[in-house]
């Protein structure tokens, strides 16, 4: 099984989570983004089973300076809250890639694959 979609560009790791009173909770902008995520996936739960490689083409919104270690986190984290799969303690290859510019919004493209069927599957 493969899905590949085109998703929006994850808020910073600063932004999607807070800490306050002794607990860490999801912000605002981090709740839209998975609502977003699970949107464009269609609501569907696929829950892929089995090992996992995830591809990441990162197209940022402006040439600022970005880590791209900053988008993974809130993006694998809303795939798994959208249902994509289990937990990500699946993915055993994880690839980002820097793309060009895309005004104004920038963008993510994910494609998630498995790669070994959980057993019993064929």
């Amino acid at each position: 099984m493969t899905l590949k979609v085109g998703l929006p560009w994850p808020p910073s790791v600063n932004l999607y989570w807070r800490h306050g009173r002794g607990r860490t909770y999801i912000d605002k902008p981090g709740k839209t983004f998975r609502e977003n995520v699970a949107a464009a996936i269609g609501g569907e739960r696929l829950l892929m089973q089995g090992r996992l490689v995830v591809d990441i083409e990162a197209h940022p919104p402006d040439n600022r300076r970005r880590d791209l270690d900053n988008v993974l986190k809130a993006l694998l984290d809303a795939l798994e809250h959208a249902g994509v799969y289990e937990d990500d303690s699946q993915i055993d290859k994880l690839s980002i890639v820097r793309q060009e510019v895309r005004r104004p919004k920038g963008c993510v493209v994910v494609t998630v694959r498995q790669v070994v069927p959980p057993r019993g599957d064929t």
